[in-house]
């Protein structure tokens, strides 16, 4: 037989202890979300392209995981990197020729060299990415 208050000393520790666990799984679910933006935490580092496959004042669109990257050479040696989504309205660009970035959908082009809008009706540049040019190699910062 259980001494006095025994059992509800019992059931007090399980219900803290319980709600101790709840608490701590909500709380690593805030540190690290489910999903993220179109840039991935996995796509963070991630290689892009080899510098001798981008073009000399020219580029290429790429995609990692389930986000798509321009990548430029305004100049020898020098690359830039941007999001392929148009500031306009969204639609990813296409392509990248006469030393711009060009959007299909309504006709917006940015420079390879920063980003800035050449042709509207796109107003904003494209934003710029982070990268890391090691032997070779291009990837995300």
């Amino acid at each position: 037989m259980e001494e006095p208050g025994t059992s509800r000393r019992k059931f007090i520790f399980r219900s803290l202890t319980g709600g101790l666990t709840a608490a701590l799984t909500s709380a690593v679910a805030l540190v690290r979300p489910a999903t993220a933006d179109t840039e991935t935490e996995a796509a963070q580092g991630a290689f892009l392209a080899k510098t001798k496959n981008i073009p000399l004042r020219g580029g290429k669109i790429i995609k990692v995981k389930s986000a798509r990257y321009v990548v430029t050479q305004p100049s020898k040696g020098v690359f830039r990197c941007f999001t392929a989504k148009c500031t306009h309205q969204g639609c990813t660009v296409a392509s990248v020729s006469g030393r711009t970035i060009n959007c299909p959908c309504h006709g917006s082009k940015f420079a390879i060299t920063d980003g800035h809008v050449v042709q509207g009706p796109a107003t904003k540049s494209l934003p710029k990415k982070r990268i890391t040019v090691k032997k070779g190699s291009i990837r995300l910062a």
